[in-house]
């Protein structure tokens, strides 16, 4: 009988879109996908194919803003999965994580089969020891887990990333063509300055663009300040808190740019098949974690200070690797990745 396989992937947004083509093909060759994922992850892990089931669990070893260790929590998450009788699990972890501590509930949840990548000696919480597979883009370093662990892309899979097939556009989209601009990220040093922003926005709406803006409930009054800026105001919508990642997905998959920094998402716009304008700061590598698998403009000084810092606030005054871009130079490069990608045979 086919196994039924855990995939932990317990970060943020984009960090589990990545992982789509390797829950992919676990599916192929599992009877049953479940994924353990994160709060913020876990919305975008019920959108991706062949997943059967999420378990959402706060880690305190991987959130960025990392919850207190309670025994008792530990505990109902080692019980929870045990009697979901997990055969296998596949810990899929960014290149900064360790996958060791997941790997101990694993087994104290009384799984099998461990996968994963390592370069500390794991004793005996792994089975298959993964050597860490280089500066290879995200998705690909995600695959290569899952195969070594004996799991490929069905026939005719591409590899890119992908989510289900209903995503029900939210009401009062535009009819006509218009780019989303993000401005919002986690981390404030992945992303463009509000000020400029501003003066992209006044600018395309100054050129008879519709432009969406978008972004999370906590988002809302920068999304409002940045709607704000448009010339005339009918041709910006402020969209900030008002879509939950479905609803995101699809208003990405209507546009014909998405304009964001390095944050989840421009993933999502990937996984859509939107082409991205993506200001990225270098403090990751841009190899790993630009937008994956669409046309894509890279705009951002990627040998700037801040480079591999992993910084969540620019180390460096002004923040000269994206304030240094001009809205002119957003603007071109939103008609460059259009052009590009209408050049494209269907």
């Amino acid at each position: 009988m086919k196994p039924h396989v855990l995939v932990a992937r317990m970060d943020s947004l984009g960090d589990v879109l990545v992982c789509g083509p390797a829950i992919r093909a676990v599916a192929h060759g599992a009877r049953l996908v479940s994924v353990l994922a994160g709060p913020l992850g876990a919305p975008a892990a019920r959108l991706l194919p062949g997943v059967d089931d999420v378990i959402s669990w706060p880690c305190p070893w991987i959130a960025a803003d990392p919850p207190a260790v309670e025994p008792r929590e530990i505990n109902q998450l080692v019980n929870r999965l045990a009697a979901a009788r997990v055969d296998e699990a596949i810990i899929l972890t960014s290149f900064h994580q360790s996958a060791l501590p997941t790997a101990l509930l694993l087994r104290m949840a009384g799984v099998d089969r461990i996968t994963a990548i390592s370069e500390d000696y794991p004793g005996s919480l792994l089975d298959v020891r993964v050597q860490p597979p280089g500066d290879a883009p995200e998705p690909e370093r995600m695959l290569a887990v899952a195969r070594a662990a004996g799991y490929e892309l069905p026939p005719g899979d591409d590899g890119l990333l992908a989510l289900t097939e209903h995503l029900p556009p939210p009401a009062g989209l535009p009819h006509s063509p218009y780019v989303v601009v993000h401005p919002g990220a986690a981390a404030p040093a992945r992303t463009y300055p509000e000020a400029r922003w501003c003066e992209l926005v006044a600018l395309l709406t100054g050129q008879g663009r519709h432009v969406l803006i978008t972004g999370s409930h906590g988002e809302a009054p920068l999304t409002a300040r940045v709607a704000g800026a448009a010339v005339p105001p009918g041709h910006a919508r402020d969209c900030g808190g008002l879509f939950d990642v479905p609803a995101l997905a699809a208003a990405l998959r209507g546009a014909s740019v998405v304009v964001a920094g390095n944050t989840g998402p421009a993933h999502l716009a990937a996984a859509v098949g939107t082409p991205v304008v993506s200001l990225f700061a270098p403090v990751v590598p841009a190899a790993r974690w630009a937008p994956y698998g669409v046309a894509v403009a890279l705009l951002g000084d990627q040998l700037a200070d801040c480079r591999d810092s992993r910084a969540r606030e620019c180390p460096v005054a002004g923040h000269p690797c994206l304030s240094s871009v001009s809205p002119a130079a957003v603007a071109a490069a939103i008609d460059e990745v259009g052009a590009e990608c209408e050049a494209v045979p269907a």
